[in-house]
């Protein structure tokens, strides 16, 4: 990581980018597909010094989903000191997904939800060539299975915490984050590189 430029005094510096995975840092990722839920579409991904690689069978009826998401890490992923992940990609047009999951600081209540929590964003890719999106945290939304929740069992609060991040999953789904459909949801043939994620200040 290169150090931050000085700062004045008393003033906090600016965290340079943090890459979080990149070329074969990706290794350990894996496809998760609608065929958990009884759905048809075939996806992959495969690791190489180039990042990752996605490729897939979207098939709408019965599911209408493919992804890769990252192993869990232990320990979390501390991203505290950044306000955003940027995303290197080389897209085919279609409208993906960030799904990120964070460790429960909330005495166990996520896990009272089935299907877990994540806190997701929509973004576009450009038709060729490389796409590099900014996700703010503060964009993020809560989600269990594709439909937004606005709380948790007993009213406890939902925050995104940034410093307990566990998990990172890359969708193409029919559903948008907002519950509807995705509008740039294109069954068929899938291609999605991801050169690299950066934390961004």
């Amino acid at each position: 990581m290169t150090p931050s430029p000085a700062s004045p005094a008393g003033v906090p510096a600016t965290p340079a980018p943090l890459v979080v995975v990149a070329g074969d840092g990706f290794a350990g990722w894996q496809s998760l597909n609608d065929t958990i839920m009884g759905g048809r579409s075939q996806g992959s991904c495969r690791s190489s010094s180039e990042g990752l690689l996605m490729e897939a069978e979207v098939i709408e009826q019965g599911g209408g989903f493919v992804s890769c998401r990252s192993p869990q890490f232990a320990p979390p992923l501390d991203l505290s000191a950044y306000g955003a992940l940027e995303l290197e990609l080389e897209g085919d047009g279609r409208r993906y997904k960030l799904a990120i999951a964070c460790a429960d600081g909330l005495a166990g209540l996520t896990e009272l939800i089935p299907g877990g929590l994540r806190w997701v964003a929509e973004f576009a890719t450009n038709a060729s060539g490389v796409s590099v999106i900014t996700i703010p945290f503060n964009r993020l939304t809560p989600s269990v299975r594709a439909k937004p929740v606005q709380g948790l069992p007993l009213g406890a609060p939902l925050r995104f915490d940034p410093s307990r991040i566990t998990r990172l999953q890359l969708l193409h789904s029919k559903f948008g984050d907002a519950g509807g459909l995705n509008p740039g949801f294109r069954p068929g043939p899938l291609r999605l590189g991801i050169r690299a994620i950066r934390a961004v200040p």
